[in-house]
């Protein structure tokens, strides 16, 4: 997959529209379509990587700016206070369905221990 035929790219670019809750030079972060919880959020680089497997040692710094952002949509979404959960799919036995590499921020009701 090119970063061009990309979904997540293509909303970086403004051709498909999202529900943004944030959004800086390096990152967006746009309600789920298939929430999985009442605050369903994912955070992206707008930065093309396919997936955490595919980060390089010079990716850090952006995956720690992207823990970050996903903390920000937390405060943002009323979920930092009573909790709230991250995860990053990663490969298809993780059900990663959009190979660009997201947050999911999850909160609004209680989680359930194991995930998956």
């Amino acid at each position: 997959m090119t970063a061009n035929s990309c979904l997540f790219c293509r909303i970086v670019d403004g051709e498909i529209p999202a529900r943004v809750v944030l959004e800086t030079e390096r990152a967006i972060a746009f309600h789920d379509i298939q929430p999985q919880a009442p605050v369903h959020v994912l955070v992206i680089p707008k930065r093309h990587l396919t997936s955490l497997a595919e980060a390089q040692p010079e990716d850090g710094e952006l995956l720690g700016y992207l823990s970050l952002l996903a903390a920000e949509v937390a405060r943002a979404t009323g979920i930092a206070g009573s909790g709230f959960r991250t995860v990053v799919n990663n490969g298809a036995d993780a059900q990663q369905s959009v190979h660009h590499l997201h947050l999911h921020v999850l909160g609004g009701r209680g989680m359930t221990w194991p995930p998956g």
